[in-house]
């Protein structure tokens, strides 16, 4: 009886498998690709940070800068045409395996810089994703890649984004493939390619800026030995995390439905006026909050009131930016809130560890958002350099379990059948056959 045994260099081979052989260079150039691209666009965005940023006016100077750029917004969304957004690039993984061509970019790019450097409440992770992915699903048409092999390297393209902002390349990785889905990672296949691709895209990354490989938090360490105690709050943090998630998502379709009969022009501009007025309810209300994140968990002391008022302002400034078309992401706000929230109810909480409260929080409410369990620990841990990877875990599948039918992203469906069938049928939306319990839009 012969035993068959894959070495590490055959798995790895088969995970590039293709009729042509192709995959693997166009992964490994998307990976060194998106990786430039990250460099530039965070260049970018930190230079007119130096301009726009609120912290360089005061409140009513900086409400007049959201005002102007809102205007910008309008017209470049007129005269370059429509950005897209994350979920239709989702949609068309599903679809087709990637966006077909490099057209909305030349208007994503300056929308998308512009209203982030100027303190919008959404971060770069949904634009350099979508960047990424698009020019990953173009490279991948350039080397005649099938519909199967397209997906994987646009994934790839999405992977590397996703590095360059979080610096954790596994992390990266997984949430490329989880963020596609509602129920856990699908397109498993495509797993080695993201994560070399997201690896070649971090060594560009570290190489061009000259960053070292040190966490971007600068977290107090973490506690030596973990307690049943600290599993249970683990246990809250998810009920906590997915109670969030349910508040931003209707908070983002209520949002939705106040702009949706605006002129498309209006919109941008509708939204700078409602961020001027939200900065007055906390300084840290506006902007995408990696750098006020990395401010408070320096802080030796914060007051429960700072926290709770920051919490009300990203609830706020984070889905009044996207229903006016500014384009972001809103991962890195929701582990604000998430931290904001554990820390705040860390002294009212006997026994309750602060680190541990306050990872499992960030976590709990990305999850109950995005539907990325995996990913969302693996970033968590990797940008702050703690080892917490149990409570995280906890907290992150018991949010996952209770937002199963809370739906933001709705793009999010099942993968092709084995046979390679759609689960949905070809022309059909996913609205259509909407997974059980899920939250249609405006309901």
């Amino acid at each position: 009886m012969r035993t068959s045994f894959v070495t590490p260099g055959r798995f790895l081979l088969d995970s590039f498998a293709a009729g042509r052989g192709h995959l693997l260079p166009a992964v490994a150039v998307t990976g060194v690709v998106g990786g430039l691209i990250g460099a530039a666009y965070v260049t970018a965005l930190n230079l007119m940070r130096g301009v726009l940023f609120p912290e360089h006016w005061s409140r009513p100077a900086h409400w007049l800068v959201l005002i102007a750029v809102g205007i910008t917004i309008a017209v470049l969304i007129k005269l370059l045409g429509d950005p897209g957004d994350t979920e239709l690039l989702v949609n068309n993984i599903h679809i087709s395996g990637g966006p077909e061509g490099l057209r909305s970019l030349r208007s994503l790019i300056p929308v998308s810089l512009i209203g982030i450097a100027a303190g919008g409440g959404i971060g770069p992770e949904g634009p350099l994703t979508q960047i990424s992915g698009t020019v990953g699903s173009w490279l991948g048409q350039r080397f005649q890649l099938d519909k199967t092999e397209l997906r994987t390297c646009t994934i790839t393209g999405m992977a590397a984004g996703f590095t360059v902002l979080f610096a954790s390349p596994l992390g990266g990785a997984v949430f490329a493939l989880e963020i596609l889905h509602r129920k856990g990672l699908e397109y498993y296949e495509a797993l080695i390619p993201a994560v070399l691709g997201a690896l070649a895209g971090y060594a560009v990354y570290v190489a061009t800026t000259r960053l070292g490989l040190q966490p971007i938090w600068s977290f107090e360490e973490a506690p030596k030995a973990l307690h049943l105690a600290d599993l249970g709050w683990s246990v809250a943090c998810g009920f906590a995390g997915a109670a969030v998630a349910v508040l931003f998502t209707w908070l983002s379709l209520f949002f939705r439905a106040v702009f949706r009969p605006l002129p498309v022009w209006a919109k941008p501009v509708m939204a700078a006026v409602l961020l001027g007025g939200v900065a007055y309810v906390s300084p840290y209300a506006l902007t995408f909050s990696e750098y006020q994140l990395a401010s408070l968990v320096t802080m030796k002391s914060v007051a429960v009131t700072t926290l709770l008022l920051a919490v009300v302002g990203h609830l706020l400034s984070a889905p009044i930016t996207m229903a006016g078309t500014w384009k972001g992401g809103f991962i890195i706000p929701l582990f604000f809130i998430g931290y904001c929230l554990g820390r705040a109810a860390t002294p009212f909480l006997p026994g309750a560890n602060e680190i541990v409260l306050a990872t499992a929080m960030m976590v709990a409410c990305n999850v109950g958002v995005t539907k990325t369990p995996l990913a969302s620990v693996l970033v968590v841990a990797g940008m702050s350099g703690l080892r917490l990877l149990p409570t995280m875990l906890i907290a992150a599948v018991v949010s996952l379990f209770l937002t199963s039918g809370v739906v933001l992203l709705e793009s999010q469906r099942r993968r092709e059948s084995v046979k390679g069938e759609d689960v949905i049928a070809e022309g059909e939306s996913p609205l259509d056959h909407p997974e059980e319990g899920a939250l249609a839009p405006g309901a």
